[in-house]
């Protein structure tokens, strides 16, 4: 899978899943930067564009201590052989079904990637050497939490208003379980609505911005005053990198900015830093969506090191002129 001589200079080798995507190929670009080996696994599936994933592996594939697998992670077989041969030392699960709104339309296939496909995962881990194990799960977990801002040991959290906020949750659990059974570490991340360059086009940042660009309409559901805590890429891979760096038994930890924008707010900045005039048209709110997320990240701030400083503003301009150079 990745082969290791005594004069190569590798920290670790680091399972990456879901490599093709949006944060799981920025994850595995800065562990590729700083020496580590990563392996790769991505099912490559057509949630969106598939060449945009192709893209993001072709950055990575400059590296020589990269190897991708093409596969899904469902298939209890591939995994094992992954595990067999890649002499995996930990691993940063970011794989999976995301959205809200289509978990409702179909939940089976997000039980199916999200539940099935961290299991397997988990599995794998037995009698092997793997001294962390990062899970990626979701803000969407605290659905309508009224304790804001939203900490780690809210019990909202056993509460999900989603399936896919359910599988999440069922994740986190089954991890718990094989750290206690198994002694696996286990760091759990919540991320807050990541964005920025190579970010997913199924999310309001992006469509925001392309609307804006393109002279579409915007869609914008509820009154404007819900808020979202919007995360900047390169904030969200320093702390997601730190979590796999440092294992703390087992602990969940929030991801986000620890400020929150509403819909109206966000919706003036993508006019100021695309320079263009928005059609918007009101929706009314849709089945699942909540009306705030707001990380307390004082826990990661203390155990990870984390710090995140790039403000929507800045971070939309950023991801805009990504957007223009690449996309336009």
């Amino acid at each position: 899978m990745v082969d290791q001589t005594p004069t190569e200079l590798i920290m670790n080798t680091i399972l990456v899943t879901g490599v093709g995507g949006f944060i799981g190929s920025h994850v595995a670009e800065a562990l590729l930067s700083r020496g580590d080996a990563v392996v790769g696994v991505d099912n490559m599936n057509d949630y969106y564009p598939v060449s945009f994933k192709r893209e993001n592996l072709q950055l990575l594939s400059r590296h020589p201590r990269f190897a991708m697998v093409e596969g899904d992670i469902c298939d209890r077989s591939l995994v094992r052989d992954i595990f067999d041969r890649g002499s995996i030392s930990h691993v940063a699960h970011l794989a999976a079904r995301a959205g809200v709104r289509p978990s409702i339309a179909d939940p089976y296939i997000y039980e199916e990637a999200n539940v099935q496909g961290t299991l397997n995962l988990l599995q794998a881990t037995v009698g092997r050497s793997v001294q962390n194990f990062v899970v990626t799960s979701s803000s969407s977990v605290y659905g309508n939490s009224t304790a804001i801002p939203f900490r780690e040991d809210d019990s909202a959290t056993d509460r999900p208003i989603s399936p896919y906020a359910a599988t999440k949750k069922a994740t986190e659990v089954m991890a718990f379980t094989y750290h206690k059974l198994y002694g696996l570490n286990v760091n759990v991340i919540r991320p807050f609505t990541v964005y920025g360059p190579r970010g997913r086009p199924d999310m309001a940042p992006w469509l925001f911005i392309q609307s804006a660009v393109r002279g579409g309409t915007i869609y914008k559901f509820g009154d404007g005053t819900t808020r979202r805590d919007y995360t900047f890429i390169g904030d969200f891979t320093t702390g997601f990198v730190n979590a796999i760096d440092r294992a703390h038994g087992y602990e969940i930890f929030n991801l986000g900015n620890s400020s929150t924008v509403s819909l109206n707010e966000a919706l003036e900045i993508v006019r100021d830093v695309t320079g263009r005039e928005l059609v918007i048209e009101q929706r009314p709110m849709q089945p699942g969506d909540v009306e705030i997320t707001n990380a307390d990240v004082s826990k990661a701030r203390r155990l990870l090191d984390y710090n995140p400083s790039t403000s929507f503003r800045d971070g939309m301009g950023t991801f805009f002129e990504w957007y223009r150079q690449t996309r336009m």
